[in-house]
């Protein structure tokens, strides 16, 4: 039996209306300031990081109000109404990033629509990452984007230690079984607790200056 492609998780997505007010927001409810990323130009998108282990972090990205708009919908569902309404009130946590060494092995291996698999660079980072055509979250943001970075540092290599980390990454979904079942054909069933809920939703716990804190 072939085992699955092994996956791990790379990054957290938190969504703002403005990349200032994600900052701001992230800053007063950790006492971390995330550091500046950088721009997604294919995306209009652009972000800022903070990191939360070794080669793991969290990325803060909101619309590039400088950015041309792209032709396609953005990824990770930027573009949709509801998202945008929801991320006005507040910035959320809306979907997590796997990294693996073989995306086209974990793309054919998936039990859900990843989308195509699309080259990415900024600097000397080099990586490609699965962006369905519609913009939509895989799994309503469960089940994660797939992401091989091509150089051998990662983002997190560069970001300091602000005394932040995951503690749990969790999410509930309608449909738990179809969810977990997509975790496990990429070697990742454990990487998010899942449980029932009418409508979906992940939640992180961090331990943070300020204490454990919940996104």
């Amino acid at each position: 039996m072939t085992r699955p492609p092994e996956v791990t998780l790379d990054h957290l997505v938190v969504a703002g209306a403005t990349l200032a007010q994600a900052i701001e927001w992230f800053a007063d409810l950790t006492g971390v300031a995330a550091r500046p990323g950088g721009r997604h130009e294919a995306m209009g998108t652009h972000n800022a990081l903070v990191r939360l282990g070794p080669r793991l972090y969290l990325e803060l990205i909101a619309v590039d109000p400088e950015g041309v708009r792209p032709a396609r919908p953005r990824w990770f569902d930027l573009d949709e109404p509801a998202l945008v309404e929801a991320i006005g009130e507040r910035p959320r946590l809306i979907h997590w990033v796997a990294r693996t060494d073989d995306i086209a092995r974990a793309v054919a291996a998936a039990k859900h629509a990843p989308g195509p698999v699309l080259p990415f660079s900024r600097g000397d980072y080099r990586w490609r990452i699965t962006v369905p055509d519609d913009g939509r979250r895989p799994g309503d943001g469960l089940v994660p984007t797939l992401i091989q970075w091509d150089v051998p540092i990662h983002p997190a290599d560069r970001l300091p230690d602000d005394g932040g980390s995951l503690v749990e990454l969790a999410g509930s979904h309608p449909s738990p079984d179809t969810i977990r079942a997509a975790h496990a054909a990429l070697g990742a069933p454990y990487a998010v607790r899942v449980t029932w809920d009418a409508k979906p939703r992940l939640a992180a716990m961090l331990r943070t200056p300020r204490g454990l804190v919940t996104l």
